[in-house]
């Protein structure tokens, strides 16, 4: 299990936070340790906590400074000094270290050109030594693979430089008898010493017993009928209501769009994102990659979340992509929602951050024809300034998941606008990496911004 890292760059993968140094924001993310977990009891404080069977261990990844590469690109190198590491991209594990977390995983990425699978000094020094994390540490899926490039072209010293960095736990989906053949000899030959082995041993067995494996190795089974009940599906919409942020409602003050009337003669609904499950849930959903449709999981999509909220003598019209014919009708508004198709790591990797098309043309063709409202379905912030005039409303929807009756339950008032931007919303991707307190910091939307409406419930 995993928490949300650090991320300075939005054209990384989906980013959750420019400016960690804020303790509120660092506490937030690590709380989610104990959720999985349970709380640490105070004389137990730093030490791998695991509550129950009905808990899990936590990891906390990807250590260190994954989310502060060069461009923002995936696996690639953070250029900071050690004052910038320790300060913007360290915080969130010291509070994960305190609140019990059983595992870190090491980052692909580099620290100023030194891979992070073999770095002695942060794996072993810093966080094992200096930090005091008694937990395990373990690889990325064939992350001691790539301390070379071409990956896997010196395995020996792969496995040298990654255990003897300290890492405890290594990920080898595939090539497993290599790995123990390898790691035997090194141990034999003295290459690797015993006491490392040891010191990997210990603390893995330590999570173990404080998980209870020992005496249940198998899960609760009677737990399976927790996945998908309606009392989660009801926590998660609204946690989709909660986390949209309005950033534009109305082309002047005294006219806002938002929210919508629930009773019209007709309606618009637009976008490739309107009625696409697999589009609102975006990466690691299911596969590794997540995939368009509706047919990934189960769920409600905006499109269905619209219909169920508005006057049943409201008509709705919907068109991925109205051609000339549907734009000629009448319409009371519009809701277009357009964005990101799924994406996870290196494939999310974006140098322009752009919409993808046809989701530029939908917002300027239906927003010209009608008052429109603008949902953004995506991971980070997208270059949205070139249409920002032609919007009479601009939701950040980010990934809304299985819940898409969320969006219709803001949209329309039944719950107020009340989110807020995690992170900084660019003008243009040149001015990136941008974060709140850099000297020349002119973004479109500032750290912290979004408009704030009444609800009805």
């Amino acid at each position: 299990m995993i928490f949300a890292q650090v991320c300075r760059d939005p054209r990384w993968g989906r980013c959750y936070e420019s400016y960690s140094e804020d303790p509120k924001v660092v506490q937030s993310m690590t709380s989610l340790i104990s959720g999985l977990q349970g709380e640490v009891p105070a004389n137990d404080v730093g030490r791998p906590y695991v509550a129950g069977s009905k808990n899990v261990a936590a990891c906390a990844k990807h250590y260190v400074g994954d989310g502060g590469t060069h461009q923002g690109i995936n696996e690639n190198n953070t250029i900071i000094d050690t004052h910038g590491l320790l300060s913007i991209h360290m915080p969130p594990y010291y509070n994960s270290i305190i609140r019990g977390v059983s595992t870190v995983m090491v980052s692909y990425s580099s620290w100023n050109g030194v891979k992070m699978h073999a770095n002695h000094f942060l794996v072993t020094d810093f966080l094992k030594n200096k930090l005091k994390f008694r937990g395990f540490v373990i690889s990325d899926w064939e992350g001691i693979d790539r301390i070379t490039s071409p990956p896997h072209a010196n395995y020996s010293y792969s496995i040298e430089a990654g255990v003897g960095a300290g890492i405890d736990m290594i990920m080898v989906p595939f090539r497993y008898t290599e790995f123990i053949d390898d790691l035997t000899a090194q141990v034999q030959n003295k290459v690797i010493p015993m006491s490392r082995i040891d010191d990997a041993v210990y603390r893995i067995l330590r999570v173990k017993f404080s998980m209870g494996l020992f005496e249940n190795p198998y899960p609760d089974t009677s737990l399976a009928g927790e996945l998908g009940k309606q009392e989660h599906r009801d926590l998660a919409r609204e946690a989709v209501r909660k986390s949209l942020v309005l950033l534009k409602n109305g082309k002047s003050s005294y006219s806002p769009l938002l929210p919508l009337p629930k009773k019209a003669g007709k309606i618009l609904v637009a976008g490739s994102h309107a009625d696409n499950l697999g589009n609102q849930c975006g990466g690691w959903t299911i596969t590794w990659q997540g995939q368009p449709g509706n047919n990934i999981t189960a769920g409600t999509t905006i499109l269905e979340g619209i219909k169920a909220t508005i006057d049943p003598s409201t008509q709705v019209v919907y068109s991925e992509n109205p051609d000339s014919t549907v734009l000629a009708d009448k319409y009371d508004y519009a809701v277009v929602v357009v964005g990101e198709p799924p994406y996870a790591e290196t494939f999310g990797d974006n140098l322009n951050l752009t919409i993808p098309a046809p989701g530029p043309s939908v917002i300027q063709s239906v927003c010209k024809a009608t008052k429109c409202v603008v949902v953004l379905i995506s991971g980070r912030p997208l270059v949205v300034e070139p249409y920002l005039g032609d919007m009479d409303a601009f939701v950040a929807a980010w990934l809304p998941g299985s819940e898409g009756q969320g969006v219709a339950d803001v949209l329309f008032g039944d719950y107020g606008f009340t989110g807020k931007l995690s992170r900084t919303w660019f003008k243009s991707v040149d001015q990136l990496p941008m974060s709140v307190g850099d000297k020349h910091y002119d973004p479109l939307f500032p750290f912290g911004f979004g408009l704030t409406t009444k609800g009805t419930k």
